[in-house]
């Protein structure tokens, strides 16, 4: 047992100041093995339980819903509540023993045989939600990171683990500490779902609304069948100036690439590479002019955004102009064929579709441009709202990010 002055954390709750104490994980308890000894035939069916590699994966605490069914097996070791699980294997550094605290008392459940286990003796000084945000903590995690051996997939042992030390401040911090760090990880979770239901809506809405049952009440023209070539004015196919002229990377004409789009949001597009003059030239990239709407038919299929300013595109993309039509009715149209086209399995090696299958694709569109923009404009506020939802939760994960660098030694 060590106390040093220097294990302090960089942030506290008020009124504590102690330095918290160090132990050596293989101190407070050992470690146990996942199942072993099966084959595929053993799950799916039975009276058993186990945990497996994906909620410890994903979770600093297990979720007890997430088992899959075995047999009952007296050989293999029970999972017990404040168990705490580590990933053994992965194909980066950065992802191999990942932990997770198993929160309830069961019986017979195991845990899968790509984990192991660790087990503290003595639990009457610890807060198990405390240990369980420690070891996602940065600091641990580069203690875990340190011990990945391997080249193609990368391992850790059971043994060097528990070398691994551990900090501990008093239970009433430690209460404070896991317990602050559980809700946020709480909200985290509220506002995925959030985002998912709000996805679902929107789903449905395209959905119901482009078959026509559902309806704005002022609106009963019928609509006509239109090919989605007959919808623009232009299109643009893309190309990839040769990058091993640095000047033709040098422009200032943004060069769309499928990575830039993000299917929740299909109105910003923030370019990370420009393009020059000679570039267009020497290249089967094409200049479009903005306001127009990019689709992505091969690589990422399915992407699209509504771009704003003239940009240029990769190959991978189809671009349109459109005249007469709403922009953002267009846009969500053109959402649900490429949904339709990627379902009905176009493509070979690479999932997508080409240019002509495209534009022959027919589509029913409202003749009156109101009852378009009246569409586009609601499902643009469902894309605004998730897009505003998106962010939060960006904000919410890089708050708790900056929380277990501060909160722990």
């Amino acid at each position: 047992m060590s106390k040093d002055v220097k294990n302090v954390p960089a942030l506290r709750f008020k009124g504590y100041s102690d330095a918290w104490e160090k132990r050596k994980l293989k101190e407070l308890g050992d470690t146990y093995s996942g199942l072993s000894g099966k084959t595929k035939e053993d799950f799916g069916h039975g009276e058993a339980r186990y945990v497996t590699y994906m909620n410890v994966f994903t979770n600093p605490v297990a979720d007890p819903v997430g088992t899959e069914t075995t047999e009952i097996d007296t050989r293999q070791n029970e999972v017990k509540k404040n168990d705490v699980f580590f990933t053994t294997s992965s194909e980066t550094p950065g992802e191999v023993g990942m932990s997770s605290v198993w929160p309830i008392e069961t019986k017979n459940v195991y845990l899968n045989s790509f984990c192991f286990g660790y087990r503290i003796l003595n639990q009457s000084s610890l807060n198990f939600l405390f240990i369980a945000q420690q070891m996602r903590s940065p600091s641990f995690r580069k203690r875990i990171i340190v011990l990945a051996q391997g080249i193609s997939r990368y391992n850790i042992s059971k043994k060097k683990v528990l070398e691994i030390p551990i900090f501990k401040p008093s239970l009433n911090e430690q209460n404070k500490i896991g317990h602050f760090l559980s809700n946020v990880d709480v909200l985290i979770a509220a506002t995925q779902r959030r985002i998912d239901d709000l996805e679902q809506v929107e789903k449905t809405l395209l959905q119901h609304l482009f078959d026509q049952s559902w309806r704005f009440n002022v609106y009963s023209d019928p609509w006509v069948k239109s090919k989605v070539a007959n919808m623009a004015k232009e299109n643009f196919g893309g190309g990839t100036p040769s990058t091993k002229k640095r000047s033709f990377w040098t422009g200032s004409l943004p060069w769309i690439q499928s990575s830039d789009l993000d299917k929740s949001n299909k109105y910003t597009v923030i370019p990370k590479k420009f393009i020059s003059s000679a570039a267009l030239k020497s290249s089967a990239a094409k200049k479009v002019p903005s306001n127009s709407i990019a689709v992505v038919t091969r690589v990422g299929v399915g992407k699209l955004a509504f771009i704003n300013y003239d940009y240029a595109t990769s190959q991978d993309f189809l671009s349109f102009s459109f005249l007469n039509w709403s922009a953002f009715f267009s846009v969500n149209l053109l959402t649900r064929v490429m949904e339709q086209m990627s379902n009905e399995g176009q493509g070979t090696s690479i999932k997508g579709v080409t240019k002509s299958e495209l534009l022959a694709k027919s589509v029913l569109i409202p003749t009156s441009l109101e009852e378009q923009i009246s569409i586009g404009n609601l499902l643009k506020s469902f894309d605004d709202l998730i897009k505003s939802t998106s962010n939060r939760l960006s904000k919410l994960e890089l708050l708790k990010t900056s929380l277990l660098k501060n909160l722990f030694v």
